[in-house]
């Protein structure tokens, strides 16, 4: 176990429509009994950034602790961007696809070990647009649930489940999109095109097959149709995507512009309708705590 003087831990407090106070006394309990000091941010969706910037000047953590799903994550990590601090993920929000990606534990008590463990892995990170993207963003048809999904008053996976179907009926799809990579121009209609830079979403789904959080590189995807039989293949280990439904290209930058706004997200949060976007790729540059 690694040697700790100050530990913060960051809780978004509604994340996942679950309390989170176990946890807490649980997480504190272990951290005191290594005898380390233990400090608790709460979010409250309003300059939560700048805040936890201000925490860890003045507590000095060896470590950052990050109760809630992937928008809580990406959060942390724009605070601490150009830091070199680690941070380990306990996953509570509505989705989990990075925790799910890097194999964090479902289980309370290994999820502790591996927080206060000595074992890491190095991200990489997407810049897109003027935002941070740690795990998957896309343009399209699942970013167009999300931004029901918050419109709506129930969290959790029944809440996306509720906004599921009213989305497939007043989506707008085919979408059409223009890709620019490598001096290249590519032409595609789809109900989706994903920026992947790990393999999952937090439900599950496989989409991005040959990915790697590490090797420098994103894939963009692009989702042709809604193939139901193809959709439900993601969640196989061993999935392979027909061409007709799917199609990949691997780079460290792109352009992408859609003829009309089009629903975008990051990271499991709703940004805005956009007609371009711009996405390059930053190595190794955050530290999180793995098993």
């Amino acid at each position: 176990m690694a040697d700790f003087r100050n530990i913060l831990m960051v809780v978004n407090p509604i994340s996942g429509g679950e309390e989170k106070d176990g946890l807490i006394t649980e997480v504190q309990l272990a951290v005191e009994q290594i005898n380390c000091e233990f400090h608790l941010f709460k979010t409250t969706g309003k300059n939560d950034i700048k805040k936890i910037k201000e925490e860890v000047d003045q507590i000095q953590p060896e470590r950052v602790l990050v109760v809630g799903g992937d928008g809580t994550v990406k959060i942390v990590a724009e605070a601490l961007l150009h830091k070199d601090l680690p941070i380990a993920i306990f996953p509570g929000g509505s989705a989990n696809g990075l925790a799910l990606n890097l194999g964090i534990p479902e289980k309370r008590k290994q999820q502790i070990e591996v927080a206060l463990g000595d074992h890491f892995t190095s991200l990489d990170v997407l810049q897109i647009n003027d935002e941070l993207c740690l795990h998957l963003s896309d343009i399209g048809l699942n970013a167009e649930l999300i931004k029901n999904y918050e419109a709506a008053s129930i969290r959790g996976k029944f809440g996306y489940l509720m906004q599921s179907i009213p989305t497939l009926i007043k989506s707008k799809y085919p979408y059409e999109y223009e890709v620019e990579v490598a001096g290249k121009v590519y032409h595609h209609k789809g109900i989706m095109l994903a920026i992947a830079n790990c393999t999952k979403y937090g439900t599950g789904a496989k989409i991005n097959p040959e990915g790697q959080h590490d090797d420098g590189k994103f894939e963009i995807i692009i989702f042709k149709n809604l193939d139901i039989t193809e959709i439900l293949g993601t969640l196989r280990e061993d999935v392979k995507f027909n061409p007709d439904f799917a199609e990949t290209i691997a780079t460290d930058q792109a352009i992408i512009k859609c003829k009309k706004p089009i629903a975008f997200q990051i990271d499991g949060e709703f940004i805005e309708n956009t007609q371009k976007i711009k996405v390059r790729i930053a190595k190794k540059s955050l530290k999180i705590a793995v098993k």
